[in-house]
């Protein structure tokens, strides 16, 4: 299948980054280089590091970016591995860092990859194809109450203890191998009533194992202080999200990085040492305008957060 991905807010990420022509930047979620394509065509003299841990998004990148291939370094990692892709590749500092989050429209629509609850697929779900644990293993292999936590910590969904009870009972039978015979399980635990509410039955469930197999919130929490600390001076940290967890770690890591002193309020003097270490540039994030929802309806939920480096 052809790799396609929109876009989301790609005129406020490129502003967001104040991109120098000398400049050094990272797209650590390189999907189909659409936002890295518009930054190298900013660069004289500058670099893009692309890092993506999908290989089917490396290879149409490798294809978009061919022309800029003077600027270019891509590689297949984590962007929880920042520091040591640039290690490895004699780079210190950077002028800026994009995250663009989630899932890929590719991944969604690809049928052999089972992020969708649309499209009967094997239970997979990873993003690095590579990594040897899957959705399947959530789904087969985890206890009842473990189950249940991730569904309702990372999906939001109130019919978590249903749903992990029932999953639990049919895996008792046989495997569940497939998104579709997934789906069918999570219809039976949510009541006909609730099933006829707004979104799909099995759409928070699925986020929230895709979550799970691919450590998402845990890598976002752990990375953004990390990549603070590799940039130069009025350099940029631009990050898109698209639903409310990830959106609340950004805002709260960006709020933590800004105070000055950690002490208790009751304390005469500060003796933590702290000190500010970035500039918020966006109060309140920048969300997609309705010309761009109305063209790309993927893009309903995203959120821009942009922090400047003192």
């Amino acid at each position: 299948m052809e790799f396609h991905h929109v876009s989301v807010l790609l005129n406020e990420v490129i502003e967001g980054l104040n991109i120098k022509e000398n400049g050094i930047y990272v797209d650590g979620t390189l999907g189909g280089a659409g936002h890295s394509l518009e930054i190298v065509k900013r660069l004289k003299d500058g670099k893009l590091i692309g890092i993506d841990q999908d290989l089917d998004a490396l290879e149409k990148a490798s294809k978009v970016l061919e022309p800029y291939q003077e600027k270019i370094n891509l590689i297949h990692s984590n962007y929880e591995n920042i520091q040591q892709v640039l290690d490895d590749i004699n780079i210190p500092k950077v002028d800026g860092i994009l995250l663009d989050l989630g899932v890929s429209s590719y991944q969604l629509d690809e049928n052999t990859r089972g992020f969708s609850y649309n499209k009967d697929a094997p239970l997979d779900m990873r993003m690095d194809s590579t990594s040897e644990f899957s959705a399947w293993d959530v789904v087969n292999k985890y206890p009842k109450e473990e189950l249940e936590g991730i569904i309702f910590k990372y999906g939001e969904e109130r019919w978590a203890k249903r749903i992990a009870e029932f999953i639990v009972n049919e895996r008792e039978i046989k495997p569940i191998n497939s998104t579709l015979e997934l789906v069918s399980v999570i219809k039976k635990a949510i009541p006909k009533k609730a099933r006829m509410e707004g979104h799909h039955p099995a759409k928070k469930t699925f986020q929230a194992i895709r979550i799970e197999v691919n450590r998402e919130l845990e890598v976002l929490e752990c990375s953004i202080e990390n990549m603070v600390n590799l940039l130069n001076s009025g350099g940029r940290l631009v990050i898109i999200t698209f639903h409310s967890l990830e959106d609340r770690i950004v805002k709260d890591k960006y709020k933590e990085l800004y105070k000055d002193c950690i002490c208790p309020p009751d304390l005469p003097q500060c003796i933590c040492d702290k000190k500010r270490e970035i500039e918020i540039i966006t109060r309140k994030p920048i969300v997609p305008s309705i010309d761009e929802i109305e063209s790309n309806p993927r893009s309903r939920s995203a959120k821009l957060r942009i922090a400047e480096k003192l």
